[in-house]
C-alpha cells in the first residue's frame, strides 16, 4: 500500500459520519484504487443509503480531495446493515438482522398505518424489509398492503413463505383465517400463535422486520416484549392527553424489558381543512414533545390528520407507495431515516458477531 493509499485509509477510518455522528471505523473501507491521481473508494455504512448516502459522499469527497497525490475523487457508499443488540438472553431470528416494534398504549392512534408506511419508507430508502402483523385480534396489514391468499409451505416442510405486498415480506394471522372469523383466544394462545408466525416464517435476508404490535400494555404485549428479540421500539401516539397516558405506559413496558425506544411518532398532530386550508390541533398540541422531554427520547416525526392517509391505506396502497413525492410520504421517509440511523448507532449483537467455537478431538 502506497503512502497516499495509507493516508486515504486512515482518513476514512476517522471520518465522522454526518448522519450518525460517529467515526466510520476500520471496517468501513470496502475497496480503493488509485491510478494517475484518480481515487475511487467504496465505503460501507450501517443504514440504507438512497437518501442518506449523499451526505457521506459529499463529506468524504471533500476531505479525500485534499490528500497529497489525489487529483480527482469518486466515492461510492453502500449499505451494510448489521444485527444490533437485543434484550439479554435472546438470540436473533434466522433471516432477520433487526426487529423493530411499532407500538401504542391504546388503539385508534394510527399505529398500524404508521407501521406499514414506516416499513415501505425503509424499503424506499434501500433496505430489505419485512412486516409482521402481531395484532391477532384485529389483523389489518393484509388489507393495508392489498394482499390476498394463504402462505405456502417452504421447501424445508417446517416453515411458511411470507406473502409479498409492495415488495414487503409479510406475515399475518389474517392470511390463515376467514376475515370475518373472530379470534376468541386467551393470552397464552395469542402469544404462542405470534411466536409461531415469527419463527415459523421463512424470512429471507431482512435488514429490518417491522412488527405491528397489538395495542395496549397487558400480559400479551409484555410477554412478546420479553420473548421476541427486539432491537428497538417506536411509540405512536396522538397529542391527546388520554392517548399520551397510555403511550407513557407503553414506554415504561419496553423500558422494563430492556428494549430501547428509538423515538416517538405523533400522529394526527394537526388537521387542515380541505376546503379553506385552516389548520388546527384538534387533539391538542405538543403532547408528544413533552413526553419525549420527560423520558429523554426523540420526537422523530409528526403527521397530520389527513383523509388521504386513510383513503390510500384502506385501498391497499399506503401513502409511501400511492403518492411517493407528496409531503406526507416524505415525512414517513424522514421518520424511516431517523429510525435507521438510531438503529445504526446501537451496539452490534455479539451473538451474531462472534461465531461459536467447537473443540473436537482429532
Amino acid at each position: 500500500m502506497s503512502v497516499t493509499e495509507q493516508a486515504v485509509s486512515t482518513l476514512i477510518q476517522g471520518f465522522v459520519d454526518p448522519n450518525t455522528g460517529k467515526a466510520l471505523g476500520a471496517k468501513a473501507l470496502q475497496a480503493q484504487a488509485l491510478q494517475d491521481g484518480r481515487l475511487t473508494v467504496t465505503v460501507a455504512v450501517g443504514y440504507p443509503v438512497n437518501s442518506l448516502g449523499a451526505a457521506v459522499v459529499d463529506g468524504l469527497a471533500a476531505e479525500l480531495g485534499a490528500v497529497v497525490g489525489v487529483t480527482t475523487v469518486e466515492v461510492k457508499v453502500v449499505a451494510k446493515v448489521k444485527a444490533h443488540a437485543v434484550q439479554a438472553g435472546l438470540n436473533p431470528i434466522r433471516g432477520i438482522r433487526n426487529v423493530i416494534a411499532v407500538a401504542s398504549g391504546k388503539g385508534g392512534v394510527g399505529k398500524s398505518t404508521t407501521a406499514v408506511n414506516l416499513a415501505l419508507a425503509l424499503q424506499a430508502e434501500g433496505a430489505r424489509v419485512g412486516m409482521l402483523d402481531a395484532d391477532i385480534y384485529g389483523p389489518s396489514q393484509p388489507t393495508m398492503l392489498g394482499i390476498q391468499g394463504h402462505p405456502e409451505s417452504h421447501e424445508d416442510g417446517e416453515s411458511m413463505r411470507p406473502l409479498m405486498g409492495h415488495g414487503l415480506q409479510t406475515m399475518s394471522v389474517g392470511f390463515l383465517i376467514d376475515p370475518d372469523q373472530p379470534m376468541v383466544w386467551r393470552g397464552p394462545m395469542v402469544t404462542q400463535a405470534l411466536e409461531q408466525l415469527l419463527r415459523d416464517t421463512h424470512w429471507e435476508d431482512l435488514d429490518y422486520l417491522i412488527v405491528d404490535m397489538p395495542p395496549g400494555t397487558g400480559d400479551v404485549q409484555l410477554t412478546l416484549a420479553q420473548k421476541v428479540p427486539v432491537t428497538g421500539a417506536v411509540i405512536v401516539t396522538t397529542p391527546q392527553d388520554i392517548a399520551l397516558l397510555d403511550a407513557r405506559k407503553g414506554f415504561k413496558m419496553f423500558e422494563k424489558v430492556g428494549v430501547p425506544i428509538l423515538g416517538v411518532v405523533e400522529n394526527m398532530s394537526t388537521h387542515r381543512c380541505s376546503q379553506c386550508g385552516h389548520e388546527e390541533p384538534i387533539f391538542g398540541q405538543g403532547g408528544a414533545a413533552r413526553m419525549c422531554i420527560d423520558f429523554g427520547t426523540e420526537l422523530i416525526g409528526a403527521l397530520p390528520l389527513d383523509i388521504r392517509i386513510r383513503e390510500q391505506t384502506d385501498s391497499g396502497t399506503p401513502t409511501v407507495i400511492a403518492d411517493p413525492s407528496s409531503t406526507l410520504a416524505q415525512t414517513y421517509r424522514k421518520i424511516a431515516q431517523r429510525v435507521a440511523i438510531k438503529v445504526a448507532q446501537r451496539g452490534e449483537n455479539p451473538s451474531v458477531k462472534f461465531p461459536k467455537i467447537v473443540v473436537q478431538n482429532t
